[in-house]
């Protein structure tokens, strides 16, 4: 991959399956992981590590047709339609994306820098790092 100094390093991404890919500027604005109950049901894990960044620098690549929108209009969670990864949700009434981090296959600039919601995080997690951790939001 080449890059000017004037173009932002793409970051490549995709599905479990392959079938849809995206790629997103090396431009996050913020990573934090999220501890809450629904991102807790939506990836099935302890919590959801994302980065968030305005929505026009992250462009669907292959599989457009793949996905799976769940929520409304201007705030949903988009997976593929064939494997259910999740891997980004639209927020801030449609202006950003939280981009799952585990869906990246290039490594990206930025690290998660807290946790959120901790007061309702899953009983059996421990979380062992040294991150600021904030009781809700932050």
């Amino acid at each position: 991959m080449h890059t000017t100094p004037h173009s932002p390093l793409s970051l490549n991404g995709q599905c479990l399956c392959g079938a849809v890919r995206y790629t997103v500027a090396d431009e996050f604005v913020y990573a934090l992981n999220c501890h809450c109950a629904q991102c807790r049901r939506a990836t099935g894990s302890a919590f959801k590590a994302f980065a968030g960044i305005e929505r026009e620098k992250l462009n669907i690549t292959q599989g457009e047709d793949e996905l799976l929108i769940y929520g409304e209009a201007l705030a949903h969670d988009v997976r593929c339609g064939r494997c259910g990864s999740l891997l980004y949700s639209l927020v801030r009434e449609g202006a950003f994306v939280h981009v799952t981090l585990g869906t990246l296959v290039d490594t990206p600039g930025i690290r998660p820098s807290a946790h959120l919601f901790v007061g309702s995080k899953a009983p059996w997690f421990t979380i062992t790092d040294d991150l600021p951790q904030h009781h809700e939001f932050g």
